[in-house]
């Protein structure tokens, strides 16, 4: 029997179904009639798609359902093959017939899939294919319902996917408790947890057991004062009570006695709460500060310390000096700051060694602290300088027996490694408020009066005066206009004649430095070159004078000599050896002709090394004369050390030799000496015929002095002496 085509009535305004009124039927015609009822219930349904299909797969019929799922009118669907609501590739896999043949083999296909729209777009649907028998078992087509399940589709993934979320989280949360777990086990710190109304100890990781618990010791379960050693149950229930009581927390830093000894403890307490905002436990994290402390302490005091000796450094010296100066403020006392500089340290340290050199001041520092009061500050400024801060002193008395006190205790000779030797030390002592309140003023008054201390012999103490500060104001107004001078080429030099004693002729010249300053007229070199040698002017003012007598020389028409004075800070210089042997380079003038001149100073200090640039500057074809022989600490060993062409004898011998048999009997020694040395011999200072005649007879080989003239510039030097005949 052939299958029934129903086509789908129009709706009316309100949306429902509309029939011609010579189709309406009342309820009891439906009743009466089944295959009505049926057909009007097929058409009402609007939430499924209901059709029926050929045996073939064709639509035969297309309910409102149907348009709203599929979207296609009955005009449009009614004739075609089912399979178009699959995609091409389920088409070519022959599904829509497997389907069918399933429904026609076991009576029903059903499934839950993917279905396409008559736009094109998918959507989810469950759908059942039932097959459809006559009364003679032929079968006669297909029933299929198709149902939209798109949004309980997505709701069951977004389920899906929730429960998938919530599985993460809590394998998350198990790895990350487990995480926690291990850090909280493993960690530095001590972590302690406990409950808030029983009292006991929920959580105590493997640091706070064993810091508070020792071996053995369970202390989860238990109050700290049934498990832990008094002095440690007591130091928790302390820490955790403040907790329980501050909404805020509650930190400290606390010395206490533990299984590992005393140690200083770093905790906070926490006050935790619930979701209702009820407290429930206290937790407690306490972290041992003790080492980091320590060196925190440690790195204070290396700041605040010298290495060597142990004793403050500058910059606490100066700390408690300005605390001294506070406190005498206060108390109407005096404070007194002293400079300290060791006399001829640096002579054992070049000879010694450094490592010596450093065990002596270990040794000298034990004995100036010996001679201090407790609260009395003793500092290492650095080499061999030491400072000293002497507070509440009832006068500037006390301030300078201190001084002597500490110098009569350098004084005993030192024993170090089977060596004995003695230093001696200068001192500068400046007092507040009576020389200057401020702690840097008053430190550099007590510097000033060290180095008149210094200048005044050395191995004695001065104290600062009004005149010092005069001079040190003085010294610097010279340091700047010779800075000038020198940029300016405002130095000059004038030479003074040497004269042979046989043949009355002048055979060279010393070079002596002169500034025309243009306010104070002629300046001395008494005047700057200490001043030059103290600020390392020296260096640059030696090769300028260097340079220029090599050049004026040069230009003279004749073999006469040029002597330059060199000072021992130029010795210091490791290129002065190139220095001279560039100037003479550049100048032209041949070796012989320049003589240098140094004192005995520079056999002093740093003896062997400067002895080696003495030979070095003999191989550059010049003449080195020693100058100012015997007013220091003249000794024969010098002679022997090193080959010096000339001796000059000083002027202050000169001077006194006609009144005093000492001085012309020094003269005698040094002339004998140097002719039988073969050494040539020059006087200094002649201004009279009887000092040339006297030094004539004593076999001194050359004069120099106002008698032949005074110092010149070059091209007014005296170039001949004229013999007046008797």
């Amino acid at each position: 029997m052939p299958l029934p085509l129903y086509k789908t009535p129009p709706r009316n305004c309100r949306g429902s179904f509309s029939y011609p009124s010579k189709v309406q039927v009342n309820f009891m015609s439906l009743v009466a009639s089944p295959d009505i009822m049926y057909r009007f219930l097929i058409q009402s349904v609007v939430d499924y798609a209901i059709y029926l299909l050929t045996p073939e797969g064709i639509v035969a019929n297309w309910n409102p359902g149907a348009q709203r799922a599929k979207g296609y009118h009955a005009d449009e669907i009614v004739g075609q093959h089912y399979s178009v609501f699959y995609n091409d590739a389920e088409r070519a896999a022959g599904l829509p017939e497997y389907n069918l043949e399933q429904a026609r083999c076991t009576g029903r296909f059903e499934e839950v899939g993917s279905r396409l729209r008559k736009d094109g777009s998918a959507f989810h649907a469950h759908v059942v294919i039932d097959a459809v028998h006559d009364d003679d078992g032929r079968l006669v087509g297909f029933a299929k319902v198709t149902r939209d399940i798109s949004e309980r589709h997505h709701q069951e993934l977004e389920l899906l996917k929730a429960k998938e979320l919530a599985e993460q989280y809590s394998q998350e949360m198990a790895k990350l408790s487990q995480f926690l777990d291990s850090v909280i086990a493993n960690i530095p710190a001590s972590v302690i947890v406990q409950d808030l109304e029983s009292q006991r100890i929920l959580l105590a990781n493997q640091q706070a057991e064993r810091l508070f618990g020792g071996p053995g010791t369970r202390m989860i379960g238990q109050r700290p004062a049934d498990s832990l050693a008094p002095a440690a149950a007591e130091y928790l229930e302390q820490q955790l009570a403040r907790g329980a009581r501050s909404s805020k927390g509650y930190a400290a830093e606390t010395r206490v006695d533990t299984l590992r000894g005393p140690r200083t403890l770093r905790s906070r307490t926490l006050l935790s709460q619930n979701r209702e905002g009820q407290a429930d436990y206290v937790l407690f994290v306490a972290e041992d500060a003790t080492e980091e402390l320590a060196a925190h302490a440690q790195i204070h005091h290396m700041a605040h310390h010298d290495a060597l000796t142990g004793l403050p450094n500058r910059t606490l010296f100066h700390e408690r000096l300005r605390q001294a100066l506070v406190r005498g403020d206060e108390n109407a006392k005096l404070t007194a700051a002293l400079c300290l500089d060791l006399d001829n340290f640096k002579n054992i340290n070049d000879s010694l060694g450094h490592a010596f050199g450093d065990k002596l001041l270990r040794a000298l520092g034990k004995r100036l602290r010996r001679e201090l009061r407790e609260h009395d500050t003793l500092a290492r400024l650095g080499g061999d300088e030491f400072a000293v801060v002497l507070t509440g002193l009832d006068g500037r008395d006390a301030a300078c027996n201190t001084a002597q006190r500490l110098i009569n205790a350098i004084c005993p000779p030192f024993q170090i490694e089977g060596h004995q030797f003695t230093v001696g030390v200068s001192i500068g002592v400046a007092i507040a408020p009576d020389d200057n309140d401020q702690a840097e003023q008053l430190l550099g008054y007590a510097d000033m009066a060290l180095y008149e201390a210094k200048r005044n012999g050395r191995n004695r103490y001065e104290c600062f005066n009004v005149e010092l500060d005069v001079a040190a104001r003085q010294r610097r107004l010279v340091e700047t206009d010779l800075r000038t001078a020198l940029h300016l080429g405002q130095l000059e030099l004038h030479y003074q004649p040497v004269v042979d004693q046989q043949t009355s002729s002048v055979t060279g010249y010393e070079a002596l430095l002169r500034w025309e300053h243009p306010t104070r007229g002629m300046v001395m070199p008494m005047d700057f070159i200490p001043i030059a040698e103290e600020t390392g002017l020296i260096h640059e003012l030696g090769i300028r004078a260097l340079n220029l007598a090599c050049q004026e020389a040069a230009s003279w028409d004749s073999e006469q000599t040029v002597s330059v004075n060199l000072s021992p800070v130029q010795f210091k210089n490791a290129n002065l050896v190139h220095t001279v042997a560039l100037a003479l380079a550049d100048s032209g003038l041949p070796a012989r002709r320049l003589e240098l001149e140094i004192t005995e100073s520079v056999l002093l200090g740093n003896s062997e090394e400067n002895v080696r640039t003495l030979r070095a500057l003999k191989d550059l074809g010049v003449s080195i004369s020693l100058d100012d022989f015997g007013t220091g600490y003249s000794s024969l060993g010098y002679l022997r050390s090193f080959p010096f062409d000339r001796i000059k004898i000083d002027k202050s011998f000169v001077h006194d030799m006609c009144d005093s048999r000492e001085a012309m009997s020094i003269i005698r020694a040094i002339t004998d000496l140097s002719n039988s040395l073969m050494i040539k011999t020059t006087a200094e200072g002649v201004e009279s015929e009887e000092q040339m005649r006297r030094l004539a007879a004593e076999g001194c080989s050359h004069f120099q002095g106002y008698l032949y003239g005074r110092p010149a510039p070059a091209s007014e030097r005296l170039k001949e002496v004229v013999v007046i005949a008797d």
